[in-house]
């Protein structure tokens, strides 16, 4: 068997697309990203409704900080027409031994509804894959969130299962469901699969 060398997160790259724009954080950008993160529709999606929202000096001290982690990758998402900071991917959770990270993303008001989303999913993904040597990538998604879901399946995530009343939410529970993408699918449809 092939030894790999271990993933190195160190290394913040800037991931350009059509679209979007991938970027290592600023401190300047934690007002902005503290507008996204007290956005409705944000709070909903990624299930933190209810949530206190961190305190501005939190925010800062977190986004300065992202590009000092060697275990994890931080990005802003940049909407290229605009110029405008619109979001955040990250790959975390790494499991090194198994060569595995989870991902999630957040796409505030001003990125919404043309493709930004899928396009970052794809650059993250390749970037995971072609440059850190992933095996595998997850994620679960809230079933209340059509519009990620069908982002992720764009870019060739599988559905796996069900997580079963995974929140709270109203009076009521949310399903969710969890998806992966291997390496060697990846390296099949390099994100385009035929959905």
């Amino acid at each position: 068997m092939t030894e790999r060398r271990p993933a190195d997160f160190s290394a913040k790259p800037t991931l350009t697309g059509t679209k979007v724009v991938l970027r290592p954080f600023t401190e300047e950008d934690a007002p902005t990203m503290a507008a996204i993160l007290r956005d409705p529709e944000v709070l909903l999606l990624t299930g933190s409704a209810g949530t206190p929202p961190f305190p501005d000096e939190r925010l800062r001290s977190w986004y300065a900080g992202r590009n000092e982690q060697n275990d994890r990758l931080d990005l802003g998402v940049v909407d290229r027409a605009s110029g405008e900071l619109v979001g955040e991917a990250v790959l975390n959770e790494w499991d090194e031994r198994n060569r595995s990270c989870n991902f999630r993303t957040l796409i505030g008001p001003r990125g919404r509804d043309r493709g930004l989303g899928t396009q970052t999913v794809r650059l993250i993904t390749g970037y995971g894959f072609e440059c850190l040597g992933l095996n595998r990538i997850s994620l679960s998604v809230f079933d209340f969130n059509p519009r990620a879901r069908r982002a992720y399946e764009k870019a060739g995530f599988v559905a796996e299962g069900t997580e079963r009343e995974a929140l709270r939410h109203e009076d009521g529970w949310v399903d969710a469901t969890t998806m992966s993408v291997l390496a060697r699918e990846w390296a099949v449809h390099r994100g385009r699969p035929e959905v």
